[in-house]
Order: C-alpha cells, then structure tokens, then sequence
C-alpha cells in the first residue's frame, strides 16, 4: 500500500469544544481497506492518493480486481452479471461505494473518486462434495 497524503481535509467538526481530525494515514488506511472489501482483493495491493479539493477529499484508487476465470464465463455466460458485471461497471459501482463508505467511516466530504483497475486476480473456483 503506498499513498500520496494531503492534510486531512473536508471533515465534518463534532458539536461541542475542541476539534476532531483523521490523519492522512489513517484516511489512507480506511480508504485502502474499504478498496480492497469492494474489490475482492487485499488491502496491500491497492494504492491511494489523497487531495484537497476545495476542502473537499478526492481519492485516486489503484487496485486489481477479482473476477470469475474467463473459462468460467465461456462456460456460464450469465456469470457476468450474476458477479457484478462487466468491468466497467463493476468499476463505475465500486466508485459509488468507495464514496459512501469513506464518508460513513470517517466523516470526510468526499468530492471525488478515481478508481484505476490495474490487473484482475481470478477468483478460485469452489469446489462441491
């Protein structure tokens, strides 16, 4: 996992005294973690650069992604949408999610987010007794 950090940025401040805010790495982490659960991948193969917008967090995402075996698909055709869709959408979706989660986890404002798919790492086939 590598990160590019700016300063923690477009957190909501809780009511009351004093101030609370997440360090760039800790934002590095929650958004690496919650690449990695969106994708099916673990969380030291995906990459994230942080930056402020306007106050505002924008992510840049480097992952893989797991998807069935191309032999798989051949065989079943409709494993393409019963496991997500294409890759496209699967990517345009796991924006979506990024967005929310990083902003339920951690208060950010989340203006943008970036998803790079890098490389595919295939998912095992399960085998039945």
């Amino acid at each position: 996992m590598s990160s590019t950090a700016a300063p923690a940025t477009g957190l909501a401040t809780a009511p009351g005294h004093g101030r609370t805010t997440v360090a760039p790495r800790a934002l590095d982490r929650v958004v690496s973690a919650v690449t990695a659960d969106t994708f099916g991948v673990t969380a030291r193969a995906v990459q994230v650069q942080l930056s402020d917008r306007e106050g505002l967090l924008t992510l840049h995402v480097r992952t893989p992604i797991r998807v069935v075996s191309l032999e798989r698909v051949r065989q079943t055709p409709e494993l393409v949408e019963t496991g997500g869709g294409t890759l496209l959408r699967q990517g345009e979706d796991g924006q979506k999610t990024i967005r929310e989660r990083v902003s339920a986890l951690t208060g950010a404002q989340v203006a943008h987010v970036t998803v790079e798919l890098t490389g595919i790492q295939i998912r095992p086939e399960k085998r039945v007794a």
